[in-house]
């Protein structure tokens, strides 16, 4: 499973498209991958599995959302804590 999904990382291209989000604005896909890496990531660090299956959501929300928004973002990070 995990080099299932090494292989789909890897030949990651662009994020793809999510029927959640069918709007041309996609702050809210954003901001739901931000969230979503930092739960996968959080949770297989609790299992202690392997947190890379998680980089898939990471290099989605960082196609989709603007540097400034998730670079050094303290802002991001409090409420992803809320």
């Amino acid at each position: 499973m995990a080099e299932d999904i090494k292989t789909k990382i890897k030949n990651y291209q662009t994020a793809p498209f999510d029927s959640r989000f069918p709007n041309q604005n996609q702050t809210r896909n954003c901001w739901q991958n931000y969230l979503d890496f930092h739960r996968c990531e959080k949770a297989m660090t609790a299992k202690g599995g392997d947190v890379s299956v998680c980089e898939w959501y990471r290099r989605v929300y960082k196609s989709l959302c603007p540097i400034s928004w998730h670079m050094g973002s303290s802002l991001w990070h409090a409420r992803r804590l809320l």
